[in-house]
């Protein structure tokens, strides 16, 4: 059996480098090159899609509603997150010669992102397991401030659930490299351990929800109703199903020191799952507005609205003309 020989702490986005036990140069180049690659792809996605969804909600939708204000933040979330990928593409091409200030910048808005979005779907969840199950228990309450305050609660705590990351992340040279890492395999762990335990509990949360919303729904379907859950119940699947995978691997690289994990074939193995489903669940940000187009009907409507003003199309426009043409005379004759 090949182990591997211990390694200097890395920083969660990257695979621990080669030890004179253990090459891992495939594994490197996969990351260096695939990485990039599609961090730049989701970052375009995300931005026109994201803020195309916040352009509807301002423009179309009343952002009183609970449901309507979560969107939106949670808009503002994959926004967040989106933000760092440009910087984590370049990582990967040049090492980090970006400085350390940019380094605790980019951990910030990455775990405050992920942790914001984790909340404001708990809270999705949460909002539609009230309104479904105990449709009267909110009669009377000023539910535009509740959410305004649970909004700022919300990112409250996911900013200090980022501070950890943030205070300790560190520019540090190995391998003739610069990387922008945790200061200590300890902070690293623990960093790993909070991720796992936020997500852990978020996915609780939701399957109780889910599962006594369709209990409720069942009973007594509405087509409303079924058409506010539907939508939010996809975007918590997406969300649990991209993120799951990779919050499962890096519990898994927590144990490298043990067997069989020190293992070099099975080191390799997670290496790539690592990066595989990193990839995975870095894309959610760009996700979300794909589903409300294809679940949301009144988003679907409202994205009409905005094509047609765009570019009408050709028939309306020569309907337009020849109303012009007819128009104009008339008015002409008038004086």
């Amino acid at each position: 059996m090949t182990t591997i020989t211990p390694s200097p702490p890395t920083f969660e986005y990257d695979v621990e480098y080669d030890t004179d036990a253990c090459i891992k140069t495939g594994v490197i180049e996969f990351g260096s090159i695939a990485t990039p690659i599609i961090f730049c792809l989701v970052t375009l996605l995300s931005l026109f899609g994201n803020l195309l969804v916040l352009l509807i909600l301002i423009k179309y939708e009343n952002l009183k509603s609970m449901t309507n204000g979560f969107i939106f933040n949670l808009a503002l979330s994959d926004l967040m997150f989106t933000l760092g990928l440009p910087f984590w593409a370049y990582y990967h091409i040049y090492q980090w010669t970006l400085g350390e200030v940019t380094c605790k910048v980019v951990n910030f808005v990455f775990y405050a992102g992920f942790y914001s979005s984790v909340l404001f779907l708990t809270v999705m969840s949460l909002q539609r397991y009230r309104a479904v199950v105990y449709p009267l228990s909110d009669r009377g309450e000023n539910r535009t401030q509740f959410a305004v305050a649970l909004s700022f609660l919300v990112w409250a705590l996911s900013f200090a659930a980022a501070l950890p990351a943030t205070l300790r992340s560190r520019v540090q040279m190995h391998f003739d490299a610069y990387h922008c890492q945790y200061d200590s395999l300890e902070w690293k762990t623990a960093g790993e351990y909070q991720q796992n335990i936020f997500f852990f509990i978020a996915f609780v949360i939701m399957c109780f929800c889910y599962t006594r919303i369709l209990q409720t729904v069942l009973k007594s379907p509405s087509s409303k109703r079924i058409k506010t859950v539907k939508l939010i119940f996809v975007i918590v699947v997406v969300f649990v199903v991209g993120w799951a995978p990779y919050n499962i691997v890096i519990f898994l690289r927590s144990f490298s020191h043990l067997y069989p994990f020190n293992d070099c074939a099975v080191s390799i193995h997670l290496d790539y799952a690592f990066y595989i489903c990193r990839l995975i669940a870095f894309s959610h940000c760009c996700l979300n507005p794909v589903f409300y187009a294809f679940v949301g009907v009144k988003f679907r409507k409202h994205l009409k609205a905005i094509v047609h003003k765009i570019s009408p199309p050709p028939q309306a426009s020569l309907e337009s003309q020849r109303t012009r043409m007819v128009v104009l005379p008339s008015m002409g004759s008038m004086y």
